[in-house]
């Protein structure tokens, strides 16, 4: 009987009374008999493999709310640009909505150009991609039109203006963070557009990839460290998984933006960007930082600072949440604070050092509050601040975050500056307090791991 191990063919004959076990998992289908017991063992001997639950590898979840969202605009005139970080999970999401499609409507079209795969190098120019859609367009059919990692093509908006002006075609279009930036799309694209913005993994995600809650307080301990780009939970050491992001984030910033901003060097890009992960949570102006920098034998200034500083939040990096005076309800430009897309890059670049779990949970509400569509600020208030101002709508939450409130010392810190605030809207505490919901003088105290699970 024919078969393979680690791509190299074998055969073998069953015989009585033998028998053989199948492991499965997405890269391997590996058959054990007791003919070839000697080679798996050396394999274990060496480590080189271990056994996976089925689907383990490469496993992919349904991301429902981007998918619905998607769905949601199915049909529009306008088109639809996926963004976001790299290994976010753009590419997967347009091809679960192509599966949709596939799935729900017969008499559709779909054009789909992957620029990553080879078969697809003669279209990469806007000429050649012009007349390739134009070429597999089909009369009396709803047609879609699909692209992914669009910025690989030189003047790709050409070919996606000119298309879009035909009125014929349902666009959806993905592309690497630093060239596709949500500051450029109006630039880019003269017709309507709307942007689909996907987030790293989500708490709530992490859990359904694991197919477990059962211990939701392990599960966040870990989320906090390995972080929501699921790329990297197909790797079983801790430094393998530390490399695929660290691999990730440096693509981003040594090559994505230097590419892009054709920047003179990495190296003051690089110390603020980990100047800034290591100041989390913390009120910064690019004039302080350059100061910190320069003492710190990267000499720079301020004006360097601020475009370096854009850079990072355009291509999805960091996230720049600015200052709210709640009292005179108006927005203060004099300094703002930058919270990281993702906590995993935090411990893959910086490790355990300055390892504040208060500033990383921070971190990971204030995305998760980006996540869920709502406007954040920080809020100021006489002499004291609120974490987050969250505005979505009619909709307003002001929220502290914290490590431990179990002390009383702590518990009432976080309290006093909500206790202040003499508006109606909800005032939460969310903390580490693993323990179910309860209220304090009108302040909703909620556990972090909770709190991450309820939407």
């Amino acid at each position: 009987m024919p078969g393979a191990i680690f791509g190299l063919p074998f055969t073998y004959t069953l015989s009585e009374n033998k028998y053989f076990h199948v492991f499965e998992s997405g890269i391997l289908h590996i058959l054990f008999i007791d003919s070839i017991i000697k080679i798996s063992k050396q394999f274990q001997e060496m480590n080189f493999f271990q056994l996976l639950k089925a689907g383990d590898y490469m496993k992919t979840i349904t991301r429902a709310k981007y998918l619905d969202r998607i769905i949601e605009l199915n049909g529009t005139p306008d088109i639809k640009i996926i963004t976001g970080i790299r290994r976010s999970g753009k590419s997967k999401l347009m091809q679960a909505y192509i599966e949709y499609l596939k799935s729900n409507f017969e008499n559709i079209n779909i054009i789909f150009i992957d620029f990553m795969d080879l078969a697809y190098e003669e279209i990469m120019e806007y000429h050649a991609l012009h007349a390739y859609v134009e070429e597999h367009y089909q009369e009396g059919k709803t047609n879609y039109l699909f692209v992914d990692e669009v910025q690989m093509c030189p003047n790709f908006e050409l070919a996606i203006n000119s298309l879009y002006s035909k009125g014929i075609y349902d666009i959806y279009v993905t592309g690497s963070n630093a060239f596709l930036l949500s500051a450029d799309l109006a630039t880019l694209f003269t017709g309507r557009y709307i942007e689909i913005h996907v987030f790293p993994f989500s708490f709530q995600e992490y859990c359904q990839y694991y197919d477990d809650v059962s211990d939701k307080d392990k599960l966040f301990d870990d989320y906090t460290i390995k972080g929501g780009l699921a790329g990297s939970y197909a790797y079983r050491t801790e430094k393998d998984r530390t490399n695929y992001i660290k691999e990730v984030y440096e693509t981003i910033v040594t090559r994505d933006l230097v590419q892009k901003y054709a920047l003179p060097d990495t190296l003051v890009l690089q110390r603020l960007s980990e100047f800034l992960m290591d100041n989390i949570s913390n009120l910064t102006s690019p004039n302080k930082v350059s100061q910190l920098l320069t003492a710190n034998e990267t000499p720079t200034n301020h004006v360097t600072v601020g475009k370096y500083i854009k850079y990072l939040c355009n291509a999805f990096v960091f996230y720049d949440i600015k200052r709210y005076d709640i009292r005179g309800k108006k927005y203060l430009e004099s300094s703002e604070k930058f919270y990281l897309c993702d906590s995993g890059i935090r411990y893959a670049i910086l490790g355990s050092r300055n390892m504040d779990y208060g500033r990383v949970y921070e971190n990971i509400v204030c995305i998760e509050l980006l996540r869920r569509g709502y406007d954040v600020y920080v809020g100021k208030l006489y002499q004291k601040e609120i974490d987050f101002v969250a505005q979505r709508g009619s909709e307003k939450i002001y929220i502290q975050v914290s490590d431990n409130i179990s002390g009383q010392e702590t518990f009432e810190r976080e309290c006093s500056p909500l206790l202040q605030i003499r508006d109606a809207y909800p005032k939460m505490i969310i903390a580490r307090t693993k323990h179910p919901q309860y209220s304090y003088e009108g302040i909703e105290i909620h556990d972090i791991a909770d709190w991450l699970l309820q939407e």
